[in-house]
């Protein structure tokens, strides 16, 4: 007997976090709907994350939930656009989680693209504004900023800062968000074992409200590139890290230790007498902090066996 039933529609979930940005809303929900709207294979459900408003936001959405494929979380203040994405991930139902800005830059007609990527294998899809509609002093210290986090990870993407992005649903449930973390989802993800690819899309001007974006973003951006950066190449191997540092300050204090012998006891004089010391001292401290940097690898590695959030998931099983 065969299932002549049609197909059940797949689920699209976009996450969309709002900071006054009311005006836009309306718009926005009508676009994704029309965009849906070519793809028959497809149902979707948008998730506006009010991340604080003090505007009109909230109500707005609260009106568009009675469209029923609408839904609405709420924080009780500000709490950064990386909290609310983490919300919206936990939240959401669909196999493929698109991401997107409220504020009508990021275009959804773009989203059947974003599907196709994904469909061609890649686990990731990032948005690339390659033309920009932003004023030059956001978009030179951007492309700094994308370039040396493309150097450092070695996640060569033009734009990491694009909130426009497409993701398979096991990509959301295993990367974990906070503080600024939002930047760096595709290196997060590339760390764990998914495949990121880029695209490039459509930017549009700004209609409503103001960025709300300043300098201390990049401040912050950097301080996380650090962050990232060591979590990904030592999180699970954190001796590396702090025994590499421990041999380099055995060396110094070796050489600087022999340094020091040769002066205080070959060479006579109050000149080499005074160097002398600093280097013994300069021997003395850097052992001490090798010696330092041991015991801290061996606590970060007993720390790191305890984890439980293993980046090892099996995507394939053969005769389970």
């Amino acid at each position: 007997m065969t299932d002549d039933s049609p197909a059940r529609p797949r689920l699209l979930s976009l996450v969309v976090p709002v900071f006054n940005e009311h005006e836009s809303l309306v718009q926005l929900v009508g676009e994704i709907d029309a965009a849906v709207a070519t793809l028959p294979a497809w149902q979707h459900e948008i998730l506006f994350i009010d991340d604080g408003s003090t505007d009109a936001s909230w109500e707005r959405i609260v009106e568009l939930t009675g469209r029923g494929h609408v839904r609405g979380l709420r924080f009780r203040r500000n709490f950064g656009k990386a909290a609310a994405l983490n919300a919206g991930f936990i939240a959401a139902r669909g196999e493929v989680v698109f991401t997107l800005d409220a504020d009508l830059q990021d275009n959804p007609v773009e989203i059947p693209r974003f599907l196709e990527a994904l469909a061609a294998g890649k686990d990731v899809v990032s948005g690339y504004k390659q033309v920009r509609h932003d004023p030059w002093h956001k978009v030179f210290p951007s492309r700094v900023f994308n370039w040396m986090v493309s150097t450092v990870t070695g996640v060569q993407l033009h734009d990491h800062n694009c909130g426009f992005k497409a993701y398979r649903a096991a990509v959301v449930k295993e990367v974990r968000l906070y503080g600024e973390l939002h930047r760096y989802v595709p290196v997060l993800a590339t760390a764990r074992g998914f495949k990121v690819g880029e695209l490039v899309v459509h930017h549009r001007a700004r209609r409503f409200g103001r960025s709300k974006y300043g300098w201390k973003r990049f401040l912050k951006g950097f301080l996380d590139l650090v962050h990232v950066r060591m979590t990904t190449a030592f999180g699970w191997q954190p001796m590396h890290l702090f025994g590499t540092a421990a041999v380099i300050l055995w060396l110094l204090a070796a050489v600087t230790g022999v340094g020091a012998a040769g002066l205080l006891t070959l060479v006579s004089g109050r000149v080499t007498t005074f160097f002398g010391i600093i280097l013994l001292l300069v021997s003395g401290i850097a052992g001490v902090i090798g010696g330092q940097s041991i015991w801290t690898g061996l606590l970060a590695e007993l720390h790191a066996a305890r984890r439980t959030d293993e980046p090892f998931v099996v995507s394939e099983k053969i005769n389970p």
